[in-house]
């Protein structure tokens, strides 16, 4: 493996690094090194989680080594020497320790993947749910608080057969965690051992090198305290896939209390009575615990909360009733709750909350049966601690209090019941990050793939962030297409703005829009909206609504709906609003991009979705990603608005110097950061290509595209004409499936001897390489010059340029007329499910054409993109591959057509051709407008075709073109058959030149197709 020495660092990496790994590393250490905050995006792809982990773990070795060498040491002393043992372990705890988090578990599972790809192998241990961990047989079938109440119970009461075996396995076995393990792999060893994975990984934990978690370990002021193993003050704490994290933070530092809820609470409390009252009779016990009178007081106080908030007045449904979040103290000061007697509170639900176990367990001995109860009290608990948290109110000035009405339930509206929701938002979500501050934490190392604004974020979490970082992508720019498509294709604007969004208009043009994204992206195509409404909206009505009639079509037999057309070309699948229909629809989508014999399949989603949130879309998952509209939250919606007056409050109380967050700002930013969720759902590694299409005019507009992500900004162009966007889309997917068929064809043709120079053929100026180690190159790569084996010092970062810049001496002379690739990238294929479909990785030579000193060799420019994968001439080819193209030549080309295909068409090539340059007959050959020995003419024509055609038309073109020669087929049918292969969107100009080679004598008949069809094209 490589290594790298950065800021002093030596830096293990598995791979010859790019320019921005180098630097992204660089940045990790410097905030290591420093103990200062950092801020770092990386787009998805660019290898951010395995740069991270080896940086931080170069990092941490230069304290000493790992705790797996003295835990092997360690455990060559007997039992007798636990004293000395135990020391060994407290010097151990002076080594910082890493605690990685991420947000959900399969994110975790991804991360230790890449950790098993490097060379380091830390002390590790992962924390999860009992949920994930849990093998006792009737527990693991609960969920929630149901299941951490009943595990609760078994431990105390010693029920549980896999808990009490852990502490002495622990002792006896130092050497778990010494390789990386994730869950899975931590409960197949507690099935195997009769362990309890949970209370194993709770023990692994308090001596480790590298802690993974959830999110919510952190955050969570109660589950951060369970964490007793580690130091706090000798502590980093990384937060991968950051992005969500200052929602996650105000949403655990709030609290919404429905008054059904509060119903159920007043019902617990009245059960722990009657349980205490049951108790007494029957063991004549006098504990204070079991007090009923404790657990009456609670109800009284419960009900007269109930009342209290049932007797707020509120004088607007859509605005609720609002006060300071200090008004808090003041509404349960009248029902007497203070910070004292909330304490005292606090304990009696904590009382309450076992017995409820205890009365829920039916049974004795191990085969106790669970009744799965939650207490719900212990909501009140959690809204007590966040209410009177420090044991003071300072923190109240960041809340809100709110009352709103909510929608009655049946029950409620039956008895006449007002039902009602007392909530406390917090709206500084930085109240959690200043935990970690106070705690003494060294460093903070927030990252994503979507960050941007990082001023924005920097400000919501109220740190300092010192270091920052924006990194460019490891892609080239050939690798992705990225356009603001601002209208349809009958100019229809796209703006999906409340006052816009309900137009029949502008979804009838978003689905036309998207039928022709359809035919012209190969395999996987995400598409997502705003909102489900606005989703939902959109497809009722391309389901129902007639293209043909609506555009007054009524002599056109195809009656098909916008649906039906989409269907033609992609296989559709809805993300479901139901979480536990999602695994289902993600299978349906997988199973249709494998399926070889359709054309694919279209997702559609929303922004903020579960499709938009971590989910890898790599290769034909994903060839491109279309944006519908700006996903803005609703204005209305309480929490929203509260949040916009709190920080326009707060931006007007600050000084003028002070840089600050405005409401409008906040609002804007928060919709920009849900699309760049979304379009990172595509191009997931250095070798992946695809589009992404934003389909609203807002786009175009210069502070929208400073808000997206700061590597797609330079691709980002603006197409006025929507036939501008189908012809170079068209062009984007056929030169990178045209690119994947090159090594194949180069293969083929190495077999043969009698080849003829590549000049001839191409009128190539120059031939090069574009090899890392090309001697072409001005400038050495970043990696190189921080390699080990080279360099020893990081002096020479401010000298390279990064990797997604071209590093090509301009002293090569390229041509600025037209350079073109053989094969830029033959990418490594693979799908984000169990069964991905792979091709190996081909890197070939980049052959650039120079056509600028010759232009009147068109006959060789129009052979180029058949002809450069071989010195031979075309008809001297044989078939690679037999791969049939579709016999349907109105759906879109096939995503992996193969060699035998290009071959076949090669060899008609010089056939077309003839057919443009000689005249039908000697009587027409002065009759034509353009004369038809004019070979540049014909030849031009012909490139013209093969652009602007998909691969299967272009095919059915030959096939017109070989029965116009031979006379096989009759001219009307004929003409008629290529002028509506003419008729689509973008190819008007094709229809109209096609007229020049064609005999005179059928100039009427021509003339006549010309109107019909010209009238029917789209752009």
């Amino acid at each position: 493996m490589p290594t790298y020495k950065i800021r002093g660092v030596d830096v293990d990496f598995p791979f010859d690094a790019y320019d921005c790994q180098i630097v992204y590393m660089e940045k990790v250490i410097r905030s290591l090194q420093e103990g200062c905050n950092a801020l770092l995006e990386s787009p998805t792809g660019t290898g951010k989680t395995l740069c991270l982990l080896c940086a931080t773990l170069a990092w941490r070795k230069t304290f000493g080594d790992f705790l797996t060498s003295a835990n092997e040491e360690r455990s060559n002393f007997s039992l007798s020497h636990s004293s000395g043992s135990q020391s060994a372990e407290n010097g151990q705890t002076n080594y910082p320790a890493i605690i990685y988090t991420s947000r959900t578990h399969s994110q975790l599972k991804q991360v230790i993947r890449e950790l098993k790809t490097s060379n380091y192998r830390p002390k590790m241990a992962v924390l999860g749910s009992r949920e994930q961990m849990c093998i006792h047989d009737e527990v693991r079938l609960l969920r929630g608080r149901a299941q951490n109440n009943a595990c609760h119970y078994l431990c105390k009461k010693r029920l549980c057969p896999h808990q009490p075996g852990v502490s002495e396995y622990m002792k006896k076995h130092h050497e778990l965690g010494n390789e990386p393990f994730d869950i899975e792999d931590l409960v197949n060893t507690g099935r195997t051992m009769g362990l309890c994975p949970y209370y194993i990984s709770r023990e692994l934990h308090k001596v480790v090198d590298i802690l993974f978690a959830p999110y919510n370990y952190l955050i969570d002021p109660g589950n951060r305290r369970s964490l007793s193993g580690i130091q706090w003050n000798n502590a980093v704490l990384i937060f991968d896939e950051a992005h969500n994290l200052e929602s996650i933070c105000a949403d655990a530092a709030s609290f919404d209390l429905p008054s059904g809820y509060l119903t159920a609470c007043i019902s617990e409390a009245k059960q722990c009575v009657d349980l205490c009252i049951k108790r007494r009779v029957i063991e004549k016990s006098a504990d204070k615990e079991f007090d009923p009178e404790n657990y009456a007081i609670l109800r009284a106080l419960l009900l007269k909360l109930e009342t209290r908030i049932a007797e707020v007045a509120i004088e607007s449904r859509e605005l609720g009733f609002t006060r300071p979040g200090d008004y808090i103290y003041e509404f349960l000061s009248d029902l007497n709750i203070t910070y004292e007697t909330a304490n005292m509170l606090i304990d009696t639900i904590d009382n309450a909350a076992l017995l409820l176990e205890e009365g829920n367990t039916s049974g004795a001995g191990t085969g106790i049966k669970m009744k799965g109860a939650v207490c719900r009290l212990e909501s009140i608990r959690n809204m007590l601690n966040i209410i009177f948290r420090d044991g003071g109110k300072d923190h109240a000035k960041f809340y809100r209090f709110h009352v709103q009405e909510s929608q009655l339930s049946i029950t409620d509206s039956l008895k006449g019941k007002v039902s009602r929701t007392l909530s406390w938002w917090c709206f500084n979500p930085g109240l959690a990050m200043q935990q970690f501050e106070r705690l003494g934490v060294c460093s903070i190392i927030l990252t994503s793939g979507t960050l941007s604004p990082l001023d924005s974020f920097a400000l919501e979490l109220n740190l300092e962030f010192p270091v920052r970082l924006e990194n460019p992508h490891v892609i080239t720019p050939n690798q992705v297409w990225v356009g603001v498509v601002p209208s349809g294709p009958s100019s229809q604007p796209f703006n999906s703005s409340y006052k816009n969004r309900d137009s029949l208009e502008y979804k009838q043009e978003l689905g036309n829009s998207i039928v022709n994204f359809a035919r012209i992206v190969p395999d996987g195509l995400l598409v997502f909206f705003p909102s489900y409404y606005m989703m939902d909206q959109c497809i009722e009505c391309w389901k129902d609504m007639n293209i043909n009639l609506f555009q007054g079509h009524a002599s056109s037999s195809d009656f098909s709906t916008i649906w039906e057309r989409i269907s033609k070309y992609k296989q559709p699948i809805i993300e479901p609003k139901q979480s536990s229909l999602f695994p289902r629809a993600i299978e349906d989508f997988e199973s249709k991009i494998r399926d070889n014999t359709t054309s694919g399949a279209i997702f559609f989603a929303v922004c903020r979705g579960k499709v938009s949130e971590g989910l890898d879309f790599a290769d034909r998952a994903g060839r491109a990603v279309v944006v519908t509209g700006l996903p803005f939250s609703t204005k209305t919606d309480p929490k929203v608005r509260l949040k916009r007056d709190y920080l326009d409050h707060y931006a007007t109380s600050q000084k003028k110097q002070s840089k600050v967050l405005t409401g409008e700002e906040w609002y804007v930013q928060q919709a920009a950061r849900a699309v760049n969720q979304a379009v990172g759902r595509v191009i997931r590694h250095c070798h992946d290509y695809g589009a992404i299409v934003f389909c609203d005019e807002r786009f175009a507009q210069q502070n929208w595209q400073c808000q997206m992500s700061y590597w797609l900004r330079p691709h980002i162009k603006c197409y006025p004409k929507f036939g501008d966007v189908v012809f170079t889309l068209t062009r984007f997917f056929r030169d990178k499936d045209f690119c994947d068929l090159k090594p194949k064809l180069a293969k083929s043709c190495t077999k043969e001897k009698s080849l003829m120079p590549l000049e001839k053929t191409l009128s190539l100026k120059s031939i090069t390489s574009l090899a890392p180690n090309t001697e072409h190159c001005s400038r050495k790569s970043l990696s190189s010059v921080l390699s080990t084996n080279t360099s020893s010092g990081f002096d020479h970062l401010g000298q390279i340029v990064p990797a997604n810049r071209s590093s090509v001496s301009n002293e090569l002379g390229f041509c600025s007329t037209l350079q073109r690739s053989v094969n830029h990238f033959c990418h490594k294929k693979r799908l984000p499910f169990k069964e991905g479909i792979s091709k190996n990785i081909q890197y070939q030579d980049t052959v650039v054409i120079d056509l600028a000193n010759d232009t009147s060799s068109s006959e060789q420019a129009c052979e180029v993109a058949f002809a450069a994968t071989s010195a031979k001439r075309p008809k001297t080819l044989e078939p690679v591959d037999n791969v049939e193209c579709q016999k349907d030549t109105d759906s879109k080309w096939p995503a992996d057509f193969g060699s035998s295909t290009s071959v076949r068409l090669t060899q008609h090539v010089h056939a077309v051709k003839e057919t443009f340059q000689q005249p039908t007959s000697h009587k027409e050959k002065h009759n034509t407008s353009i004369p038809c020995t004019d070979k540049t003419s014909g030849s031009a024509f012909l490139m013209q075709v093969q652009e602007k055609l998909t691969v299967a038309e272009y095919k059915e073109f030959v096939g017109f073109m070989k029965a116009l020669k031979s006379k096989t087929m009759k001219i009307t049918p004929l003409l008629e058959s290529i002028a509506k292969l003419f008729s689509s969107p973008g190819r008007f100009s094709l229809l109209e030149r096609f007229k020049d080679f064609v005999p005179a004598k059928y100039h009427p008949i021509y003339e006549q197709l010309l109107r019909v069809h010209g009238t029917n094209n789209d752009v």
